[in-house]
């Protein structure tokens, strides 16, 4: 105390430093939060500008920085107040409890029921059509051994998700449908053969784009053909069942784009890719979908150690696409036709477009597009993916990846639209945020022959040097979420409804419960989706109101008089769009005066039940 005295400091508590330095890094978090509005509106004019892309990325990356400052303040700031009010009270810390944040963990979402009913209408669709293929359903889980999915997905490995350890077990989450398949086929001893289908959720660890249906958990529908059949004939079926399934979805138009893995690494082979090489080479390749030539090419040389000219070789062939009339041009290279594998490759392609000539309205679907890769290690034949006008970034064509679309006079040949690379160090968590308006949907399905996984999985159970049993897979993933991401803006456009409901049973005057309920069951065992309004004495505005809601055709409306007459009264409500909204056509008919008795036959032999099918506009 004397010192202190004598040095004239004043005293202060350990609870009045504290709070000085939580209120000197509020204004340090007002000051950055305010930087970070001025920053947002200054991307922002850029974006509508289409200023030059560099400033655009540093702009963005100036951004992310203030961001994480700021994060790292309101973390600190947080650590000290709670410091604050432990010195203070138990009290005071109570105050300063964090609220529960209430939102869905990142690049997972939820579907409302009106969404749901639209979700299930297409996978309807899907599971339908699988079965009429002659597919047989399998469920696998949700979570592997981790050692199942190792090794399998090329540069994608890393968006597997791993989970903690278990009881001993190292798990992730199932990345895709193939993997889990060809594990149970090598479990089952390589002895299945047919068409297996599936139909359930899997995860990556992707940056989202969740307008796009480019989420981290989504839905995808499988189907398989595994076993030894004659050459083609399961690749042109699975060809087929992808062009019949996306013609029901009325996706719009759609391009099936098909290449062959084994001229792809013909093409590497005689251009003068290394062997070890082939497979990231073949990664940069599948990006032209998205990417200038340029970039990709710059991505071979610069970061994977390609030479130039052995990338501009590539570039001459990965520019062709067409279709049947680009295999005469393949197989008039010598040189390429000189390499066995691409040979062959050749050989299943013309066979392949032969037996789609078969099949009704799909070799018009097809594009025969060289640049396509896939990037899974696992492909070991024909390739392909579909894709619609949505796929692509906005301003960039796939068909103007290679080489620059001509400049017309006068008028600067637009540059398409770049993905900001972000530093590989910086964990995934960290990731800039994506501007949803230069995204494309992507594919909305794909997938290849596998020949060689099944025998991955037995071979590696034999123990090492023993060679396991193989069996030759093919296989379709479609993506529901982008699906969906395609259809829900229609569906809602065409006013399509969210229930099935087709009768609403109500009573006018006493509430009639009992009646109201025997007869909604009498509804329900003859078939038809029955509702009513929960309440002992419901007012007949509120029944209505209630039937509106859920846009049921026919109300059905009890009284006491027509009850002892053995009648009802059916009231069909129909719908009508004004000025670009749904809303219930306004009627002054009293109803239909219906024999109990015949009421089931009278509801179906009626034009709106006849006509209806799932989510048709009333």
């Amino acid at each position: 105390m004397l010192l202190r005295c004598v040095l004239r400091i004043p005293y202060r508590s350990t609870t009045t430093r504290l709070v000085e330095n939580v209120l000197r890094k509020m204004s340090t978090a007002d000051t950055l939060s305010a930087e970070i509005t001025k920053q947002t509106a200054v991307l922002n004019e850029l974006r509508l500008q289409n200023n030059d892309p560099a400033r655009l990325d540093a702009t963005k990356r100036e951004l992310g920085e203030l961001k994480r400052r700021l994060a790292a303040i309101t973390k600190a700031n947080d650590s000290s107040a709670n410091g604050a009010a432990v010195v203070s009270s138990d009290k005071d810390e109570a105050k300063k409890r964090e609220r529960l944040l209430l939102k869905t963990a990142k690049g997972t979402r939820d579907y409302g029921p009106a969404e749901m009913y639209c979700r299930e209408h297409i996978e309807r669709i899907v599971k339908d059509l699988f079965t009429t293929y002659g597919g047989s359903c399998l469920d696998t889980p949700v979570f592997e051994r981790k050692d199942i999915l190792a090794g399998k997905y090329g540069e994608d490995q890393k968006l597997i998700f791993d989970l903690m350890d278990q009881g001993g077990e190292q798990l992730a989450l199932r990345y895709d449908h193939t993997v889990p398949l060809a594990r149970y086929i090598a479990m089952s001893g390589a002895t299945i053969q047919g068409k297996i289908w599936q139909v359930g959720k899997v995860y990556r660890r992707d940056s989202p784009v969740m307008s796009k249906g480019r989420m981290r958990e989504f839905m995808q529908a499988d189907l398989d053909i595994v076993g030894v059949w004659d050459p083609m004939i399961p690749d042109a079926e699975i060809v087929s069942l992808l062009c019949t399934i996306l013609s029901k979805l009325d996706v719009g138009e759609f391009t099936i784009k098909i290449n062959h893995r084994k001229i792809l690494d013909g093409i590497f082979e005689v251009c003068g890719v290394p062997l070890d090489k082939i497979r990231t080479i073949s990664s940069a390749v599948d990006k032209l979908d998205k990417l200038p030539w340029s970039d990709v090419k710059k991505e071979m040389t610069e970061e994977k150690g390609l030479s130039p000219d052995v990338a501009d070789k590539i570039g001459e062939y990965v520019k062709h696409k067409g279709g049947p009339s680009l295999l005469d041009q393949l197989k008039a290279d010598e040189t390429l036709m000189s390499n066995p594998s691409a040979k062959q490759g050749v050989q299943d392609m013309e066979l392949l477009f032969t037996l789609l000539k078969a099949y009704n309205n799909v070799i018009d679907r097809i594009l025969f597009d060289m640049s396509l890769a896939r990037g899974l290690d696992y492909y070991t034949g024909i390739i392909y993916e579909a894709i619609v006008e949505a796929s692509a970034p906005p301003g960039f064509s796939s068909a103007n990846a290679v080489l620059p679309p001509p400049a017309i006079d006068g008028a600067p040949t637009p540059a398409p639209v770049k993905k900001s690379k972000k530093p590989k160090a910086k964990p995934l968590e960290d990731d800039e945020e994506i501007d949803e308006s230069q995204v494309g949907v992507g594919s909305i399905a794909a997938g290849g022959r596998y020949d060689n996984l099944v025998s991955l999985f037995t071979s590696a159970a034999a123990g090492e040097g023993k060679k396991g049993a193989s069996l030759p897979c093919i296989g379709v993933s479609i993506g529901l979420d982008r699906i969906f991401a395609i259809i829900w803006p229609k569906w809602v456009e065409k006013g399509m409804r969210s229930k099935e409901t087709m009768v609403y049973v109500m009573a006018a005057g006493d509430g009639l419960l009992e009646q109201r309920i025997q007869l909604v069951q009498e509804l329900r065992e003859a078939g038809i989706k029955t509702d009513f309004l929960a309440k002992k004495k419901p007012k007949l505005p509120a029944q209505f109101a209630a039937a509106e809601k859920d846009e049921v055709p026919f109300d059905i409306i009890l009284g006491a008089d027509e009850l002892k007459e053995g009648l009802v009264t059916v009231k069909e409500q129909r719908w009508e769009f004004v000025d670009g909204k749904k809303a219930k056509v306004q009627s002054t008919d009293q109803g239909t005066k219906v024999r109990r008795e015949e009421l089931v036959s009278w509801l179906k032999s009626t034009p709106t039940y006849l006509n209806w099918s799932s989510g048709r506009l009333i």
